[in-house]
């Protein structure tokens, strides 16, 4: 048996463009890890099984997809602890498939190369490409157009994930997106995406960057006013994300919301 753990993913910022010939909106975003982490296992079996999260599709589908590139039968039973708020903008399903891709990989007598892998996980889900690579991550085109980036890391997190939010659908958010035409503007958002992470010098130099075009919290101004220097949603949604200088002020923080909703206290992970 092999193991690996599974982290979670901040959109640090997440600006969105038009509708792209391939039917997926454009997109400028900013990649995180953080420490929060799902643990995955697997081991040989006779047939691909997954458990621990009877939800799982991509998990499956990836390992599927693996088993027909490299020409074997997909083999592996996979064992999935969640501690990754599920469906909450944070990425768990497509750390958990590209940690399990990883440890599948390695069993393989002849095992796909990091490139490989990366091409193989771009059509799966432009998440998961990210999870393949290591640090922080610029994302452009549908967010699988990756390069690496030098953020500062010494900051803590606080995660709340807001209670009695129904998340809707990516679709649903995407779609409202387009009624409001929030595409407008998009071209001026980048510029000032590019522009904060071409040399942040401190933490507090992420505050700088866009807020978030799908989605925001109410949260979001309350997370400000108990010190945070940036607060926001990550990806579509709905969990609210925010960053502190000091780990005391996130303790404060934490406790003060725990009233809205689950918390977290993780830092960022490379």
């Amino acid at each position: 048996m092999t193991v690996a753990l599974a982290p979670a993913k901040l959109n640090l910022a997440l600006v969105v463009g038009p509708l792209q010939e391939n039917g997926k909106h454009e997109l400028a975003t900013v990649f995180q890890r953080i420490a929060l982490a799902d643990r995955i296992e697997l081991e040989p079996a006779p047939a691909l099984e997954i458990e621990g999260f009877a939800a799982d599709t991509i998990v499956r589908s990836t390992l599927e997809a693996l088993a027909r590139r490299a020409r074997v039968e997909p083999r592996w039973r996979v064992s999935i602890d969640k501690k990754v708020p599920v469906a909450a903008g944070l990425g768990g399903g497509s750390s958990d498939a590209a940690s399990a891709l990883r440890l599948a990989n390695a069993t393989l007598s002849s095992p796909l190369s990091p490139a490989q892998l990366i091409e193989l996980a771009c059509p799966l889900g432009a998440d998961i490409s990210f999870f393949l690579l290591e640090g922080p991550q610029f994302g452009a085109g549908d967010g699988s157009k990756l390069r690496s980036l030098a953020l500062p890391q010494d900051y803590g997190v606080l995660l709340v994930l807001p209670v009695g939010v129904v998340k809707s659908s990516t679709g649903e958010v995407y779609r409202a997106f387009d009624e409001r035409e929030g595409e407008r503007g998009f071209a001026e958002r980048r510029a000032a995406l590019l522009a904060a992470i071409e040399s942040p010098r401190r933490a507090s130099d992420l505050a700088l960057l866009p807020a978030n075009d799908l989605a925001g919290s109410p949260l979001s101004a309350r997370l400000l006013e108990l010190g945070a220097f940036r607060a926001d949603v990550s990806g579509a949604g709905p969990a609210v994300y925010a960053l502190f200088e000091q780990r005391e002020a996130a303790e404060q923080a934490a406790e003060a919301m725990a009233t809205h909703g689950e918390v977290w206290l993780t830092e960022p992970a490379w």
